[in-house]
């Protein structure tokens, strides 16, 4: 695990995700509660960024604003160079498809497809002709051990089996970085290990960057490094 100041990553690339004094508020019977206050990290191509804290920290917020699905209250927001949060909101949702995949606790699978056919959805979407997606969708879940079930549906699959499905179908139309917000946390601890060592082995194989929210901390092995939110900033863990 690398801590802030050594990071192999940042020596040779620039970042594929940038927060910049980002802050989130929220309004409360009791008044105003400041979750992020002025938070700034930057994410590079292939590194796996663990975000560690507790339920009601900041991570979710986090990954809400840094994945364009909120918009916080101040600060910027930088995908490959380019300040996201003032586009107007086709341009955000354009980034938002293209370059930020998103892996949930809950896979989301639609549960009336096979396997193959929710990861060749979201290519379908983005443009991908059938053919060319169903190719690529049996590539990414072969890489996460799932070749014979490709064509299981969701209900014919184990928990730790859906959540691999749903880190192929994140990943399938090749983003930039992967938000994922407790990935593991609807699992018992050894497909939790499972998983994630899939989701890792996957990160680098596609040269994705990933941002993990998780509270596991037998995860932190895995990681590349890891912050958390403190006072509403981003430190390092320690």
């Amino acid at each position: 695990m690398n801590n802030f100041s050594s990071n192999k990553y940042a020596a040779s690339s620039m970042p594929v995700l940038s927060v910049r004094n980002l802050t989130r508020q929220y309004i409360t019977g009791g008044g105003t509660l400041d979750v992020l206050v002025g938070a700034n990290i930057d994410i590079y191509p292939g590194e796996v960024v663990g975000l560690i804290g507790p339920s009601g920290s900041g991570k979710s917020s986090l990954l809400h604003a840094a994945g364009l699905l909120e918009t916080p209250t101040g600060g910027k927001v930088y995908v490959k160079g380019e300040e996201c949060l003032s586009l107007p909101d086709r341009e955000r949702t354009r980034i938002r498809r293209e370059e930020i995949g998103f892996v949930y606790q809950f896979h989301h699978l639609l549960r009336e497809f096979s396997a193959i056919d929710n990861v060749v959805l979201p290519q379908q979407a983005a443009g991908v002709p059938y053919d060319e997606a169903r190719i690529e969708a049996a590539r990414l879940l072969t890489l996460m051990g799932l070749a014979g079930r490709l064509d299981h549906q969701p209900g014919q699959m184990s928990g730790g089996e859906q959540q691999r499905v749903a880190i192929a179908r994140a990943i399938a139309n090749r983003p930039s970085v992967i938000m994922a917000d407790e990935p593991t946390g609807n699992l018992d601890p050894a497909t939790s290990n499972t998983v994630f060592q899939s989701l890792f082995d996957l990160t680098r194989t596609e040269n994705v960057a990933a941002l993990v929210a998780t509270h596991n901390m037998e995860l932190i092995p895995y990681m590349d490094r890891v912050v958390t939110v403190r006072d509403g900033q981003i430190v390092p863990y320690t």
